[in-house]
Formats: structure tokens, C-alpha cells, sequence
């Protein structure tokens, strides 16, 4: 099959996580697989495609999920599409996360916003083999308590006992009992082993930007965070161009990297 044509997949469920964000669960006509941290196109017929990393158990080959943010064309219509539409999809594509490597570790995971769809994937890999992994310290940062993603799984991601789940928001409400401040503000006295931990940020730029600032700063070594650069794909074969940085394509060598790659290219958080 051309790797040009997308593949059919039907959308069983609609879960709205926000106003502005949703959740859609796909069942794919063809069998379908992918490693946490790759993404896909999916595409709306005959209007046009945009790149996500499904969000859901990589484990589960029947389904998987994909969280969609309404930030233009492409994506207002997806908001629009119902349970029973079939749209296009063509992946998985890229480098997921080096799970293997993280085993006997201690991982710090940072995420903001819609961040934590990616994240989400990798949670669900990550306790699918739990005991191989010493801690696990997960910080979560949202604009407001209405912008938080996922407020029905909260409680399940802090179930086992060599997990630290961190939450807070930018701006509270008169309901909000939790920390106030930028996800940055959870990165205090982090109960682990700074030199030998693994960091892995996913996020808004500008919020990757000073993750990552404040983990070098912690103490973490560079060659030790994880990001996912997920900017300007569009094609996802690197034909097109769009996701070039320095001499990567994001969408074929990433799009998770190793900061220490990445660090001296001046144009990462653009």
C-alpha cells in the first residue's frame, strides 16, 4: 500500500476533556500499531491532516485514542466530527520513547496542557511494567482547573506505590484546593536522584523552554531529558520540509529527542 494513502479508521467514542479539547477513540479498519511517543496524520476527506501522538495504551491493539485541541481549520472540524464518521489516518511514524532504557531508573516526567495526551501514552507503557522502574514523579501544569485533560484517570495515575503524581494550575477558582503557579513551581524538592534521573518534558514550547531550563538547573544531565518536539510536522515522511531542525527531520528522527542533541540549535523553541 502507497505510503500516501491513509488507511480507514471509525470513531467509536467522543469523550470531551474541555471546552476546547477533546478525546476521540478510533477502532481502525486495518490492524494498527505503535510505540509511545510516535504519531500519526489523520486527516478529515477531502479538507485536509494534521499530526497527533494517540494518546491511549499502546498495548491495546483493537482501539486507540487520540486528543484533539481546536486551535484551527483542520482541527475545528474534527471537533465537529461524530461517533460513526470514518476519517483518514497514516502512521504511526517517528521515535517513540526509548522505554527500555528507562528501565532501573528514576523518571521525572513534566507536562503542560495538552502535553499530557503524549504523556498519557507513555504513563499507560510505563505501568503496563511498573516494577521495572524505581520512581516515578509525574508534574502536571494546566492554565486553569477547567483546563485540566484527563480529570477522570487523575486518581488511577496515582495508584502505585513507587508513583508521585504532582498537579497545579496557572490560574485557581474558589474550587481549587491545589498548588497555584506554573508547572515549573512542582520541580522543588523532588525526591529522587537528580544526577541519575531521567527528565521528560512534553508540552507548549515556551513551557518545554523553561522545563528543561529548571531541570539543568536541578542538576539533571542534559543527555538525561527527554523531549517530545512535536513543531511544524506535516507530512511526516521528510519530504516536505517543514519540521526541519538543523539537521533533523522531526518527524522521521524524532519526534522525541535527547536535549543534548538539540541543545546548541538556536531555533528549538520557536
Amino acid at each position: 500500500m502507497s505510503i500516501y494513502l491513509p488507511n480507514k479508521a471509525t470513531i467509536t467514542n467522543i469523550i470531551e476533556e474541555t471546552p476546547t479539547i477533546k478525546t476521540f477513540v478510533f477502532k481502525p479498519v486495518d490492524s494498527f500499531s505503535f510505540k509511545t511517543g510516535q504519531f500519526i496524520e489523520l486527516s478529515y476527506p477531502g479538507i485536509g491532516e494534521a499530526p497527533f501522538t494517540p494518546s491511549s495504551d499502546p498495548n491495546n491493539k483493537k482501539a486507540f485514542e487520540v486528543t484533539i485541541m481546536k486551535v484551527g481549520k483542520v482541527t475545528e472540524l474534527f471537533h465537529k466530527a461524530k461517533i460513526g464518521d470514518c476519517l483518514g489516518m497514516r502512521g504511526p511514524y517517528g521515535n517513540g520513547y526509548p522505554v527500555d532504557s528507562f528501565k532501573n531508573k528514576e523518571l521525572l516526567i513534566v507536562g503542560g496542557g495538552v502535553g499530557l495526551a503524549p504523556l498519557r501514552s507513555l504513563i499507560y507503557a510505563l505501568y503496563n511494567r511498573i516494577n521495572d522502574f524505581k520512581k516515578i514523579v509525574i508534574c502536571y501544569g494546566a492554565r486553569s482547573p477547567q483546563d485540566i485533560v484527563y480529570k477522570y484517570l487523575l486518581e488511577e495515575f496515582k495508584k502505585p506505590k513507587n508513583v508521585e503524581f504532582r498537579l497545579t494550575v496557572d490560574r485557581a477558582d474558589n474550587t481549587w484546593k491545589g498548588n497555584v503557579g506554573i508547572v515549573t513551581t512542582l520541580l522543588e524538592k523532588l525526591p529522587l536522584d537528580i544526577k541519575q534521573a531521567t527528565g521528560i518534558v512534553c508540552g507548549p514550547p515556551i513551557m518545554m523552554k523553561f522545563a528543561s531550563l529548571k531541570l539543568l538547573e536541578l542538576g539533571f544531565s542534559p543527555k538525561n531529558i527527554h523531549l517530545s518536539m512535536e513543531k511544524n510536522m506535516s507530512c511526516g515522511l521528510g519530504k516536505c520540509g517543514h519540521c526541519r531542525l538543523g539537521k533533523y527531520y522531526i518527524c522521521k528522527d524524532g519526534p522525541v529527542f535527547i536535549f543534548d542533541d538539540i541543545k546548541d540549535m538556536w531555533d528549538i523553541w520557536d
